[in-house]
């Protein structure tokens, strides 16, 4: 058998015992170094073992339970997906999306983990492997070709009953079951299965067996010339990939999701988990939110409120309105468990830093769900924070056993009068230092309080970080102007009445959007000349003033010519 990169058999890589509780291995096969990592929720990893960053080995790196932390630099990736979480080079942003290590396909059975150079073959157990109950030897590794090793093992089978070749470099020798694990051309592990547990003794026997095996066949390797190892190929990543911006998703790319489980959270929030219909979601970071597309025709924005790394399900929390436009009430009373919805990947405008000395999250009502992640996140890492949610009544705080199970500072602050709210959140907030940043998504006028009371205690515009659900401002759309697209060679028109959005989707230009209330900050365009007349609530006020940016979806012109980067 001549070993190959592209080689699809499934050969066992490590034992599950060499994962323990927040471990990384380094696993070796077909010349790749691989990190092999099981993360709390019990899931195997198997990746290339470099940090897309600087090429640092990730098997050196931090296993956190939901990530993987590199040592060099902290850039953190997901479980199961492998995307890039964090760059702390970059802490106000979120990463892009394709910033994604190699990940190779894994399977845990019989006391070993496997894995395969692709995806090319599904994993079969070998012949009879449903008869035992099978019991792992300690590996043993031998420095000589793979080839050599299985031929070797042949030799251990009883005088009556010859060795059977299995498929890729397996061998059963009686009752026993040898596995050979190509770590390169002049390379191997020899792992083997017993169909049971055995005494001390037996153990002994088979490590003194396969101890002067070992010894046998390096012996006649170092005679041989050494063979050319396995040169594997590696993507080149450049690290110019965490400054450049993120790829728009097109408002028709979705995604299939099943609705796994819909309860009742809170009173007035109901928990819906959307399920991925194979495989795992992607990877998101704390304060994403996803579109969902509700079978009234209607888009809508809502939070993940998942932990680091929980990517087969999506949660969400959706507040019931009497005032809804269509949305929330086709999700409370028309979608059902079992039903398949449309979702967005994850956008994330509400990013969380990870560099901060104290962080301090405030949340109204349902406005807890973004906040509900951060702290997931911030918990696993375990970094300092403050929760502090605002609910009129106890009975409305939602995912409350979620919020129970979290180790940092979490207060509930129920049915307090206005004034007191106002008094609370400045106790809150405290006066600030260098590093503090506070998060708060929730009413409008909440945020509005919490915004004004950070700046008069000292918070700079970028420590204080927000997210509105809606726009609540009255638009005022009764100008018209002109707008040069500077990289399209275009000049349009906007009368009063349209938005810059509308007009630019009219002469046949594809705009990236989500709320289109100038809330989320997904069209959020760079001003080259002229003054913009903003009416969003994404932008903070320093940003507003720069004059570098706008939202096309509801902010005009106040001069009579806007020049934009489009």
């Amino acid at each position: 058998m001549t070993l190959s990169l592209s080689d699809p058999t499934w050969y066992p890589i490590a034992s599950s015992e060499d994962l323990p509780f927040r471990h990384v291995y380094q696993g070796q096969l077909l010349g790749r170094e691989l990190a092999v990592w099981r993360a709390d929720d019990g899931n195997v990893n198997v990746w290339e073992n470099r940090c897309l960053h600087r090429g640092v080995r990730l098997s050196i790196g931090v296993n956190e339970g939901g990530e993987l932390k590199c040592q060099y630099h902290g850039w953190r990736y997901a479980n199961r997906s492998a995307g890039c979480t964090y760059i702390p080079a970059h802490p106000a942003d979120a990463p892009a999306r394709r910033i994604e290590n190699r990940t190779y396909p894994v399977q845990e059975a019989f006391g070993l983990v496997w894995s395969a150079a692709n995806d090319d073959i599904a994993f079969a157990p070998f012949p009879g492997a449903e008869a035992g109950d099978w019991f792992p030897l300690r590996p043993m590794p031998v420095n000589a070709a793979p080839e050599d090793v299985r031929a070797a093992l042949a030799g251990l089978a009883p005088d009556d009953q010859p060795a059977d070749l299995l498929p890729g470099l397996a061998i059963r020798a009686g009752s026993t079951i040898y596995f050979v694990q190509p770590v390169d051309a002049g390379r191997a592990v020899i792992r083997g299965l017993l169909p049971a547990q055995p005494d001390t003794t037996t153990l002994r026997q088979y490590n003194e067996t396969l101890t002067k095996l070992r010894d046998r066949l390096e012996r006649a390797a170092a005679r041989k010339p050494a063979p050319e190892p396995l040169q594997p190929a590696f993507d080149k990543v450049s690290a110019d990939l965490a400054t450049m911006p993120d790829i728009p998703i097109p408002r028709g790319n979705t995604l299939p999701v099943v609705v796994r489980r819909k309860w009742t959270s809170a009173d007035g929030v109901i928990g819906f988990e959307l399920a991925a219909r194979e495989g795992h979601l992607p990877t998101f970071q704390p304060g994403a939110h996803i579109d969902v597309h509700l079978p009234n025709g209607l888009i809508r924005q809502y939070s993940i409120t998942n932990g680091p790394g929980e990517l087969m399900s999506y949660i969400i929390g959706v507040k019931q309105e009497s005032a809804s436009k269509g949305g929330s009430k086709v999700l409370v009373e028309t979608v059902r468990e079992g039903d398949v919805l449309a979702i967005s990947e994850p956008r994330n405008n509400f990013p969380l830093r990870r560099d901060a000395t104290r962080t301090v999250l405030i949340a109204g009502g349902i406005g807890i769900t973004p906040l509900l992640s951060m702290a997931r996140f911030l918990d696993k890492s375990s970094l300092p924070y403050e929760l502090h949610y605002f609910t009129r009544a106890g009975e409305q705080v939602a995912f409350r056993g979620d919020l129970e199970a979290l180790h940092g500072k979490v207060m509930l602050h129920t049915g307090l009068p206005r004034a007191e709210i106002g008094t609370t959140i400045a106790t809150a907030l405290g006066q600030w230092s260098r590093a503090q940043h506070v998060y708060v998504c929730g009413p409008g006028a909440m945020l509005e309080t919490v915004r004004a009371t950070a700046a008069a205690q000292g918070w700079p515009d970028e420590a204080i970080h927000f997210e509105y659900f809606k726009n609540d401002k009255v638009i005022d759309d009764s100008s018209a102007f002109d707008v040069e697209l500077a990289r399209s060679a275009m000049t349009l028109h906007i009368p009063s009445g349209k938005t810059i959005m509308e007009v630019m989707r009219e002469a046949g230009l594809t705009v990236p959007s989500s709320c289109e209330q100038g809330a989320c900050g997904t069209c959020l365009t760079t001003v080259m000349e002229g003054e913009v007349d903003h009416q969003d609530v994404y932008l903070n006020d320093s940003e507003k003033r720069s004059n570098t940016c706008m939202m096309t979806c509801v902010s005009r012109a106040k001069s009579p010519r806007l020049v934009l980067d489009i």
